[in-house]
């Protein structure tokens, strides 16, 4: 009977430290790889610039949230006081900015934490309940103690052998196929 052979997603090198995985992931990004991930039980500082992850977006994210709700809430304020409802109470202008200032700051603030949440999750990529990588039964210990470097097929880099030997030379306890 003929075995059904899954595609492959790609290649996955299980490491003993956090020295080990770094020293690896800054390896393998110096061997042109750049579909690479990797795993930890804890953060490793290192790491993100190991596999080439240093310039995060998230910061423009929060920046474009926090000045679309300060446009909103000063807007809306504007909208209401100016527009939709103008009482002169005591001779004051109809935009009176000064009395508008802690309702734009909230809203800044606001808008920006809301953006923060949502781009953290969206540039994640979460919630992800499904990883091809869970596929490995021995991924099962990245949340306890053991550290793994992910090489994607898509990478165009990869080739199955050519992958597999350097993974191999990186000195890692195991390496297994990642299938989909």
């Amino acid at each position: 009977m003929k075995q059904i052979r899954t595609p492959l997603f790609g290649l996955l090198a299980e490491f003993e430290s956090p020295t080990d995985l770094v020293r690896a992931a800054r390896a393998t990004y110096e061997a042109g790889y750049r579909n690479i991930d990797a795993y930890s039980p804890f953060p490793i500082e290192e790491l993100s610039e190991a596999i080439g992850f240093g310039h995060n977006r998230l910061s423009l994210i929060v920046l474009i949230g926090g000045i679309i709700g300060g446009l909103a809430g000063f807007g809306l304020q504007y909208w209401a006081a100016g527009i939709t409802y103008p009482i002169n109470v005591g001779g004051r202008p109809l935009n009176s900015w000064p009395a508008f200032i802690p309702i734009t700051f909230e809203m800044t603030v606001l808008f920006a934490a809301l953006a923060a949440v949502l781009g953290m999750l969206a540039l994640n990529g979460l919630p992800q309940p499904y990883h091809p990588a869970f596929n490995v039964p021995r991924f099962a210990q990245a949340s306890n103690d053991r550290f793994f470097l992910l090489i994607a097929k898509a990478d165009p880099h990869f080739t199955h052998e050519g992958t597999l030997e350097f993974l191999k030379s990186l000195n890692p306890r195991e390496v297994s196929d990642v299938d989909r």
